[in-house]
């Protein structure tokens, strides 16, 4: 099936030490990376089972000293690249780069919500992605996005305008506010939540799944990583944790406590 308006298509690490995060994240989600071969560009595509999942690439000196991070950020999908920066702008959002054409893969924009989070608009060109596993688990992929903001109330305006989300089920977290999630046409997406004080910024969080939660969060912390919170269970009953990767970028993963 094709890729729609609002679907997540794709998820890019960008860091400070591109070998070095390869070398931390290939063990840990069976990960295979190549150079995608695009010209003048150091970007590397990390595959499962023959199937491209994620790209890999380095920051520049130039991009570190305008204050670039290592960063975890994801490509939505949407029908028109120029109309989509258009309707981004009008509901407060920040266009920082693009848009730019890449043969074969599509038309993309790195931009910010009214919040200043980061991530990508793309029209894609390519065949139908299946970095986000959208109806049943699968290893190695995406299994959740999750929106931690400032702003829930205005970051649900944002994107429910932008991509047409569609408020599904919600659990009230007590002092923590609501946890919204969101469906897109015919699945279950991800969801927004508020931001705690003790967290610096707003993000989106990208959760991939792993087949046994306790060994991942041993890898992490054996290989220079750091665990921030978890493992804990969620409905469902998997298990989730948050960590820092060798270069500082935040990640999530998901999976069975065997």
């Amino acid at each position: 099936m094709a890729d729609k308006h609002g679907d997540f298509i794709w998820y890019e690490l960008m860091t400070t030490d591109a070998d070095a995060a390869q070398g931390f994240y290939a063990p840990l989600l069976g990960w295979s990376f190549a150079d995608s071969g695009t010209p003048g560009m150091d970007y590397r595509l990390g595959s499962r089972d023959g199937v491209e999942i994620v790209g890999l690439m380095p920051l520049t000196k130039d991009m570190t000293d305008g204050g670039a991070r290592p960063l975890w950020a994801g490509y939505v999908a949407v029908e028109d690249i120029d109309a989509a920066l258009g309707k981004l702008t009008e509901l407060g959002g920040t266009a920082m780069m693009g848009p730019n054409h890449l043969e074969g893969v599509g038309h993309m924009a790195f931009v910010a919500d009214p919040q200043g989070v980061p991530f990508y608009l793309m029209q894609p060109e390519g065949p139908p992605s299946v970095s986000f596993a959208r109806h049943e688990p699968r290893e190695g992929h995406c299994a959740w996005n999750e929106l931690t903001t400032a702003d829930p109330a205005a970051a649900d305006a944002f994107y429910t305008a932008l991509f047409g989300w569609k408020k599904g089920d919600a659990m009230d977290m007590g002092e923590m506010g609501l946890y919204q999630v969101y469906d897109q046409g015919g699945y279950t997406l991800g969801a927004i939540m508020q931001k705690p004080d003790a967290m610096p910024a707003s993000l989106w969080s990208f959760y991939f799944r792993v087949p046994d939660i306790d060994e991942a969060a041993g890898y992490v912390k054996a290989n220079g990583g750091q665990i921030l919170n978890g493992p804990m269970e969620i409905p469902g009953g998997d298990y989730v944790f948050a960590g820092l990767d060798p270069q500082g970028a935040m990640f999530s993963l998901i999976g069975k406590r065997n």
